[in-house]
């Protein structure tokens, strides 16, 4: 099967299953999904719908039980571990719920470390990093380390390192679970205005109905099924 041009990422017939206890339990059965290229794409479901589970197969962290993932002409599942992290390197950022930032590193140091780790060299990608974190407004927080830094200012410290390397999608987790609903609406508006601005691909996890239609397209990942909603 071929792809379309502005196709980006693919699953096919993806089937998820972990064993505990020697039972096998069946996560996700028979998903099937196209991202385009500057798709904005909630998903939806209960906790413990196997949201997260799904975004960690569409990123190549973990490979499915069965079926088929594609990003670009890469096929995730003839890849090996070290080949996926390459690829994630250089395609994918990642927004958490818990910000995920070292504790040991400042602001800048935490936005300038995706840079580094793909060979960039340090002057270049501290420019870099300043100029994301003064489009997050953070400035005047460069030198602070995550401990003292508020969990909105923790979480726009995430968005800048997601859009540091200038990914071809970025995948959100729960992003606003851990803020009040003030901050949370400000980091849902500075996402999407950042989306817009970089013609990012935004794949987001999420139960905020309020979030979800903002993006152009909404699925609900239910009882191991993704459907349109």
């Amino acid at each position: 099967m071929s792809d379309q041009p502005s196709s980006f990422l693919r699953a096919e017939h993806v089937k998820k299953q972990v064993t505990s206890n020697e039972n096998t339990i069946t996560i996700l059965q028979d998903i099937n999904l196209t991202i385009n290229l500057g798709d904005t794409l909630a998903i939806l479901g209960a906790s413990g719908s196997g949201k997260t589970t799904l975004l960690t197969l569409l990123a190549g962290l973990d490979l499915p039980t069965a079926g088929d993932i594609y990003l670009q002409q890469h096929h995730l599942n003839q890849l090996n571990e070290d080949q996926r992290a390459a690829l994630r390197l250089r395609q994918i950022g990642f927004i958490f719920q818990s910000f995920l930032l070292l504790p040991t590193l400042t602001a800048l140091e935490n936005t300038m470390l995706p840079l580094e780790i793909a060979g960039m060299s340090y002057q270049q990608a501290k420019e870099q990093a300043i100029y994301w974190l003064e489009k997050v407004k953070l400035q005047h927080r460069l030198h602070h380390y995550p401990t003292k830094l508020s969990g909105g200012e923790q979480q726009r410290v995430a968005i800048a390192r997601a859009f540091v390397s200038m990914p071809a999608v970025i995948f959100a987790d729960e992003m606003t679970g851990n803020l009040d609903t003030h901050t949370g609406e400000f980091i849902m508006d500075l996402l999407f205005s950042l989306n817009q601005q970089q013609k990012t691909t935004l794949v987001i996890v999420t139960h905020d109905s309020e979030m979800a239609t903002r993006c152009q397209r909404r699925m609900l990942l239910q009882e191991g099924t993704l459907q349109p909603c």
